[in-house]
C-alpha cells in the first residue's frame, strides 16, 4: 500500500521534533451494526485525541493511519481537510509547541491477523477480536506517530457489547453502560504506563477467563488466562499458572527489577499469525497451544519457551525498548535466549538446551546459508527492510550469538550488566551500544571486535577435524580446521568443546559411548593446533563443540562417522546426540552424507531417543532426505525403506509414548504402499488397533490426509470428516486435505484460495500452502510453475505482507527440483522487478532446489 513505508531517517526527524504527551483512543466496536447484529462488521469506529510538544514551532511533520475512512481532524482545535489524509498519512502543518490533534475515523477489521483481527467461531457463532500491532499495525487501529522511540502514555476507550470481556495493556476496568444504548457497555481503562505503539493492545469478545495470582519478591501481579468458550475444555490452567509462576520467580530474582506493569494476562487467541506477542501485560498467544489431542513433550516444552520468552520481553523490550528496528534482532535475541535459560534452570524442562539444539538452532543454521541471509544486527533503513529480515537470522542465530556471549563474558557479569541497563534505562529507548557499555563495565572485557564479527557479518562457519596419527594409534597432531562459504568469508572466534568418546561395554554387558576426555579451547582462523590432543589415544567419536558453546557446521571424521550411524544412540548424553544429529543433517544438506546413509542413520537410533526435539524433530529431517535428497534412480526404494522402517518404530515404541506418536504421524504422511494405505485406512474406521495409540481428532486428520495425498480421499470423505469436527482447527485440516488430493480440479481450487482470494482467513491460507506441493504429484504440480512465477509480482499487494511472505515461501514447487527448473527460476529473475521480499523467496526456493539436486548426485554416489 503506498504511504505505509516509513524510512529510519524520517523517523529520526520525528524523533527530534515530537515528544509524545500521551493517547486517549476510543473504540466502538458495536459500529457499524448495532449490538444486537455483530454478524458482519467489517469496520469499527476509531476516535484518537494525541497530545504532543514540539520543539521547533511552526514545523510541520505527520500523524500515520492505515486503510481508514477519516470523518474529522482537528489539530489545536482547527479543522483539517479530511482528504489531506493520504498515503496513510494525516499531514500536521505549523504545529504550536503544545498540540493536541482529533482524528474521528472508521478503521478496518482483519482477517490476516494484523491490526485488529476479526474471528467468529464456526462452533458456536461467538465473536473473537484482537490486535496485533508489531511491526508497524497499531496504525491500523487508531491514528499514531508509528516509530518505537516515541513512547507514551494510553488510555483505552472500548465500547462493545456488554457480555463481552475486553482486556488491554492497563487493569480491566468494570464497564460501564451506555445511555440510550442498551446492551451496550464501556470500559474505561486506567491510564497505562510509558510504552511504544506497537506493545499496546485491546483484546474483545466473548472470551472466557480465569484468574490467579502470583506472590513475588516485590509484591502481587494478578495474573489473567483466558481462551475462546469453545476451549474451555483445554484450558490447563494449572499448568500455565505454574509456569507463568516460576518464570516470574526466575526473572524477577535475576533481573533484580519489579515486573514494570500493572497485571499478566496472557490471552489464548484464534488464527494467530506467530507464536505470541508480548503486549505489555496483555500477551496475545495462538491458540493452538491449547490442544484439543494427545501432544508429544516437546509441544509442552516448546509452548513453555514462547510462555517465558514473551514475560523476558517484558523487561527487555517492553521495559526498555529499541530505539529503532535496527536493533529488532536484539530484542528477540535476548527474548530468545533468556527463554531457554530460564526453561533450563526454573521449569521441568530441565534439558532445554539439547532441545535448542536439535530444533531451534537448526533453523539459524538454513536460514543462515539460504541467499536472503544477512548480519544479525541488519540493516532496517526502512519498514519493509524490517520486513524482509525478521527471520531465525534474528532468532535462533541471534540466541545462539547471545549464548556465546554469555560464555565468553561468563554468566555474573553478563547478569550483572543486564541489571544496570535496565536501572539506567527504565521505560526508555536504547541502543545496542547500550548493553554493549553495560556488558564491558560489568565484565571488564572489551566487546566491540567481538560484536562486529558475530553482528555485522553473515554466514555460519563449517569446523572440520584434520589429524595425523602415531604408530600407537595416538594423536600425533590434531587441527581444526575453520571454513566459510566464499559468499560469507568472515572466519570469527569460537569456543569449542572437543569430546572423545570409547565404546566401551558396561558391567552388565551393554555398549555404550563414553566419553573419556574433554578439551576446551579457543579456535581463531582458519586453522587451529589443538597441542593439548596430542598424545591422546584416537577414539571412536571425535566430537567437535561438544556442549554446544559454538555456533558452527560440524564435520566428522570416516571412524566417528561410522561410530555415529552405527550407534549414535549408545550415547547417554543427550546433548551430545543432539550435536551429531545436527551434524549429520548438515552434511547431508551439503552432499557430503548420502541421503541414503542419513536415512540408515535415523532408523537405526531414532527409536532409543528421548529428547523430546530429537524425537519429533529428526524423522522430519529424514523424510526431506527420502523425498527430496534422494537419487531419482532409487527414491522409489528408500521410500520403502522410510515406510516400512516407521512401521517397524511404531511396533517397537513403548505404549502411549511420544515415539509411538511421532512414528505414526510420520508414517501417515510417508504411506505410500497398498499395505501401508490399509493401514491407515484400518487405524481410522477401528478395524486396526495399536496399543497405546489413540486415535484422536488430530491423528484423524493426519490419517486422512495421508490418504487423500494419494488418491484414497475425496472431497465427501472429507467433508464426512468435517462435519465431526466443525471447528476452526477441522475446517484448516479440512482445508489442508483438499490441497493435498493429486487432482488438478483440487490444486487449482486450492491455488484460488491461498493465492488469488486475499478473503481467505490467514491460518486456512497457511494450512493450503503448506499441504500444497507433495512429492509424488509431479504431474499435476508441473502447471504451477508458471503459474508460481506469474502470481510473484502481485501476491504481496494481493495478500498483504504476512499472507504473501508465508504463500510464497511454502508454494515454491521445490518437489519438481530439476536443471530445466533451475534455469526457468534463473531466467525470470534476471528480469524480475516484484517487491524485494517476494524476491526473496524466490531465490530462497531456488536455492533450495540447488541444494536438492547437489544433494541427489551425492547420493547416487
Amino acid at each position: 500500500m503506498p504511504g505505509t513505508n516509513l524510512s529510519r531517517d524520517e523517523a529520526a526527524t520525528r524523533a527530534a521534533l515530537l515528544d509524545v504527551t500521551s493517547y486517549s483512543i476510543d473504540l466502538d466496536l458495536t459500529t457499524p451494526t448495532d449490538a444486537d447484529d455483530q454478524s458482519t462488521p467489517t469496520t469499527f469506529g476509531s476516535t484518537t485525541t494525541l497530545s504532543f510538544t514540539c520543539s521547533e514551532p511552526g514545523a510541520s511533520t505527520f500523524a500515520d493511519l492505515v486503510d481508514a475512512t477519516v470523518h474529522e481532524i482537528t489539530l489545536n482545535g482547527t479543522a483539517l481537510d479530511p482528504a489531506s489524509y493520504a498515503d496513510s498519512r494525516i499531514p500536521l502543518p505549523d504545529l504550536a509547541a503544545d498540540n493536541v490533534l482529533v482524528v474521528r475515523a472508521d478503521c478496518t477489521y482483519s482477517h490476516t491477523g494484523e491490526g485488529l483481527h476479526r474471528f467468529v467461531d464456526p462452533v458456536d457463532d461467538r465473536v473473537y477480536l484482537y490486535s496485533q500491532f508489531e511491526v508497524p499495525d497499531a496504525r491500523r487501529v487508531f491514528t499514531t506517530f508509528e516509530q518505537p522511540d516515541l513512547k507514551s502514555e494510553f488510555t483505552f476507550h472500548v465500547t462493545a457489547p456488554d457480555h463481552w470481556v475486553v482486556v488491554s495493556n492497563a487493569p480491566t476496568p468494570e464497564p460501564e453502560s451506555v445511555e440510550g444504548r442498551p446492551g451496550v457497555a464501556v470500559w474505561h481503562f486506567p491510564t497505562t504506563k510509558r510504552m511504544s505503539t506497537y506493545i499496546t493492545a485491546v483484546v474483545a469478545g466473548e472470551y472466557h477467563g480465569v484468574f490467579d495470582t502470583y506472590e513475588g519478591k516485590f509484591g502481587t501481579i494478578p495474573l489473567g488466562h483466558y481462551c475462546r468458550q469453545s476451549l474451555v475444555e483445554h484450558l490447563d490452567r494449572d499448568e500455565l499458572v505454574k509456569i507463568t509462576r516460576q518464570s516470574f520467580e526466575f526473572f524477577e530474582e535475576q533481573f533484580a527489577f519489579p515486573y514494570p506493569f500493572e497485571k499478566y494476562d496472557q490471552l489464548y487467541v484464534p488464527e494467530y499469525n506467530m507464536g505470541a506477542m508480548e503486549n505489555a501485560g496483555c500477551v496475545t498467544l495462538r491458540d493452538e497451544y491449547l490442544p484439543r489431542s494427545r501432544q508429544p513433550r516437546s509441544f509442552y516444552e516448546f509452548r513453555c519457551s514462547v510462555i517465558t520468552h514473551e514475560m523476558a520481553h517484558m523487561w527487555f523490550g517492553d521495559l526498555v525498548t529499541m530505539k529503532w528496528w535496527d536493533d529488532l534482532w536484539l530484542n528477540e535475541s535476548f527474548a530468545e535466549w533468556a527463554c531457554y535459560w530460564c526453561e533450563a534452570e526454573a521449569t521441568e524442562f530441565t534439558d532445554a538446551w539439547t532441545g535448542f539444539a536439535n530444533a531451534r538452532k537448526q533453523t539459524g543454521y538454513r536460514a543462515d546459508q539460504l541467499p536472503s541471509t544477512h548480519p544479525i544486527a541488519a540493516d532496517n533503513y526502512d519498514l519493509e527492510a524490517v520486513e524482509v529480515n525478521f527471520d531465525m537470522i534474528t532468532y535462533a542465530k541471534g540466541a545462539s550469538v547471545l549464548k556465546q556471549l554469555v560464555a565468553w563474558v561468563g554468566l555474573e557479569p553478563f547478569v550483572a550488566g543486564l541489571r544496570q541497563y535496565f536501572q539506567d534505562h527504565a521505560y526508555g529507548n536504547t541502543e545496542f551500544g547500550d548493553l554493549l557499555a553495560a556488558l564491558e563495565r560489568s565484565s571488564g572485557r572489551e566487546l566491540s571486535g567481538w560484536a562486529d564479527e558475530w553482528l555485522q557479518t553473515a554466514g555460519v562457519n563449517t569446523l572440520t577435524p584434520e589429524f595425523d596419527l602415531a604408530d600407537d594409534g595416538t594423536y600425533s597432531r590434531l587441527v581444526v580446521r575453520q571454513s566459510a562459504h566464499p559468499d560469507q568469508p568472515t572466519l570469527r572466534r569460537h569456543r569449542l568443546g572437543i569430546g572423545f568418546y570409547d565404546t566401551v561395554a558396561n558391567a552388565d554387558g551393554k555398549t555404550r559411548l563414553v566419553r573419556r576426555d574433554y578439551l576446551e579451547v579457543d579456535v581463531d582462523g582458519e586453522t587451529t593446533e589443538i597441542s593439548e590432543a596430542v598424545g591422546l589415544r584416537q577414539p571412536d567419536l571425535l566430537l567437535l563443540n561438544d556442549g554446544d558453546l559454538a555456533y558452527a557446521k560440524i564435520r566428522l571424521d570416516e571412524r566417528s562417522l561410522a561410530t555415529a550411524v552405527a550407534g549414535l544412540s549408545l550415547l547417554d548424553d543427550s546433548l551430545a546426540r543432539a550435536i551429531l544429529w545436527g551434524a549429520a543433517w548438515d552434511m547431508t544438506r551439503d552432499a557430503e552424507m548420502s541421503a541414503s546413509e542419513y536415512v540408515t542413520l535415523v532408523l537405526g537410533n531414532i527409536g532409543a531417543e528421548t529428547d523430546p526435539w530429537g524425537v519429533t524433530r529428526i524423522p522430519t529431517f529424514a523424510a526431506q532426505a527420502v523425498n527430496s535428497f534422494s537419487a531419482p534412480a532409487h527414491r522409489t526404494e528408500l521410500k520403502a525403506q522410510w515406510e516400512r522402517g516407521l512401521r517397524t518404530l511404531i511396533d517397537d515404541a513403548t505404549p502411549g509414548s511420544d515415539q509411538q506418536l511421532t512414528f505414526a504421524r510420520s508414517y501417515a504422511a510417508a504411506a505410500r504402499s497398498d499395505e501401508a494405505l490399509a493401514d491407515l485406512e484400518a487405524l481410522l474406521d477401528g478395524s486396526l488397533s495399536i496399543e497405546g495409540l489413540a486415535v484422536d481428532t488430530d491423528l484423524r486428520w493426519a490419517l486422512l490426509t495421508g490418504l487423500a495425498a494419494r488418491g484414497r480421499a475425496d472431497d465427501a470423505r472429507i467433508d464426512e470428516e468435517l462435519a465431526a469436527d466443525n471447528t476452526i482447527s477441522g475446517q484448516e485440516h479440512a482445508a489442508a486435505a483438499r490441497a493435498a488430493m493429486p487432482t488438478p480440479e483440487a490444486k487449482e481450487r486450492a491455488w484460488k484460495q491461498a493465492m488469488l482470494d486475499p478473503t481467505t482467513p490467514n491460518e486456512t491460507a497457511r494450512s493450503v500452502v503448506l499441504s500444497f506441493m507433495r512429492p509424488d504429484q509431479d504431474d499435476v504440480l508441473a502447471p504451477y510453475v508458471d503459474k508460481y512465477l506469474d502470481a510473484v509480482g502481485t501476491t504481496w499487494e494481493t495478500l498483504g505482507a504476512h499472507k504473501g511472505s508465508t504463500a510464497l515461501e511454502y508454494i515454491f514447487p521445490k518437489p519438481l527440483a530439476s536443471a530445466e527448473l533451475l534455469e526457468k527460476v534463473d531466467a525470470w529473475l534476471a528480469t524480475a522487478s516484484a517487491n524485494a521480499g517476494a524476491l526473496r523467496y524466490v531465490r530462497e526456493g531456488r536455492a533450495e532446489v540447488a541444494r536438492a539436486l547437489a544433494a541427489q548426485a551425492c547420493d547416487a554416489g
